[in-house]
């Protein structure tokens, strides 16, 4: 069930950032069954990037993040973003963020702040 609610916060998160920015699209028109799929498989992606990916770069990376007393956060935030666009576009997912600056970068501020005002809304069992 957590599970479940963190991917439909994830998908949330997601959506909000794709209202903000143009650069960041589900290809799909919004008006339709597919759209809330592909936004739900595109949150699953998101999460499994989040949970295999990010904490390896965050290893390697102690050192910047520590220089840069946690800024350097949002660099790998955005990329994780990136990633996700990326292996979206590998499984034929319409999902797709046109560049790092402004579109990935600012999403995944968005994305950050839309995660942690719903994790403080929904409980999640902790």
């Amino acid at each position: 069930m957590r599970f479940i609610i963190r991917t439909l916060a994830a998908a949330a998160a997601l959506w909000v950032a794709m209202q903000f920015f143009d650069g960041i699209r589900i290809t799909v028109a919004e008006n339709t069954p597919n759209y809330w799929g592909v936004l739900l498989i595109v949150a699953l992606i998101f999460g499994l990037v989040n949970a295999i990916v990010k904490p390896i770069v965050k290893a390697l990376g102690c050192a910047i993040i520590a220089l840069t007393l946690g800024l350097f956060l949002l660099v790998i935030n955005a990329g994780m973003l990136l990633l996700t666009s990326w292996i979206s576009g590998q499984l034929d997912i319409p999902f797709h963020v046109d560049s790092f600056y402004p579109d990935a970068f600012w999403g995944a501020v968005i994305i950050s702040v839309v995660s942690w005002v719903l994790g403080l809304i929904i409980p999640d069992g902790d």
